[in-house]
């Protein structure tokens, strides 16, 4: 593949947040909005997807489709990661917990937006790949460590917002636990064939509120 040049770049991402820009309207009554959070797009538009993909599939890093990992694991495509930023709606002053580090991608949108992300990963390699990724783009403000995510991260806990990038059948109660009150939590929810983009809010009392939005594919979170 020829080297692409920033300026190139930068075009095939406002290409791929056009994209994003139109699979939300063409689900909007599903979502309940039309256009995600502009905080959020923009920083789809600055982040550089294709140094956290294989080399083998960085070609295809601006389309908007999943990519394989390694490990049998994806980068989720661009919309969804654009749409569980946007539900999740993580704000300058808030701690961010995220489970499923992957190589880093939606670690570092989060980091774009929070105040602090504490991120877990079981796969070791993945977590130093990502590690060495954020820390080059000057990501100063992410924290990972190698575990099962299903556990959380409780030394840090708690957090005002939690984002699993794995599906369960049940939400772990560790999570539930480390999520402050006021808190959201968004992750995929139910079995391997029919799982549901989740949003889950506890308010002050500590009551949970569900909502599920739209069918999805992840692969599960792993525990050790």
């Amino acid at each position: 593949m020829k080297p692409m040049t920033e300026e190139h770049l930068a075009v095939l991402r406002r290409h791929m947040v056009e994209m994003i820009a139109i699979h939300t309207d063409l689900a909007s009554e599903e979502l309940g909005k039309a256009a995600l959070d502009a905080r959020v797009m923009a920083a789809m538009r600055r982040m550089p997807r294709h140094l956290f993909v294989p080399a083998l599939v960085a070609p295809y890093a601006y389309q908007d489709m999943p990519l394989p990992i390694g490990f049998d694991k994806t980068v989720s495509q661009p919309f969804i990661v654009a749409l569980m930023t946007d539900l999740l709606a993580p704000q300058p002053h808030e701690a961010v917990l995220e489970i499923g580090t992957g190589l880093g991608y939606q670690t570092a949108i989060l980091a774009e937006l929070a105040g602090q992300v504490w991120s877990v990963e079981i796969i070791e390699e993945f977590a130093s790949r990502a590690e060495a990724l954020l820390q080059g783009l000057g990501l100063s403000n992410v924290g990972i460590r190698v575990g099962d995510g299903s556990r959380g991260w409780a030394e840090h806990a708690p957090f005002d917002k939690i984002l699993v990038t794995a599906a369960a059948e049940q939400t772990p109660p560790a999570l539930l636990k480390q999520l402050k009150p006021g808190g959201r939590l968004v992750l995929p929810l139910g079995s391997e064939e029919a799982q549901f983009l989740t949003v889950i809010g506890k308010d002050e009392a500590g009551q949970l509120e569900t909502r599920q939005l739209i069918p999805v594919r992840f692969s599960r979170l792993e525990t050790a």
